[in-house]
């Protein structure tokens, strides 16, 4: 190893409950193993799905709303 420089840029830490639409969808494929994208959680926001007031997406919120969403309709 070389002194104390590093190869990469730190990434500011992801906070759960205001993350911006692409990286909720980000987040949710690599944790989920199946994709999903921005349009797809947009989607969910354009049908009711919780917000936060700068337009993030809380994520424990978000899955509430799935849940919720999913047992209304019988899947």
């Amino acid at each position: 190893m070389s002194g104390g420089g590093t190869d990469f840029e730190a990434k500011p830490a992801l906070n759960p409950t205001a993350l911006p639409v692409a990286d909720a969808a980000q987040l949710l494929s690599a944790a989920g193993g199946q994709r999903v994208t921005a349009e797809m959680i947009q989607a969910d926001v354009d049908a009711g799905a919780p917000i936060n007031g700068d337009g993030t997406i809380n994520l424990v919120q978000y899955a509430a709303w799935l849940v919720k969403e999913m047992s209304s309709r019988g899947d």
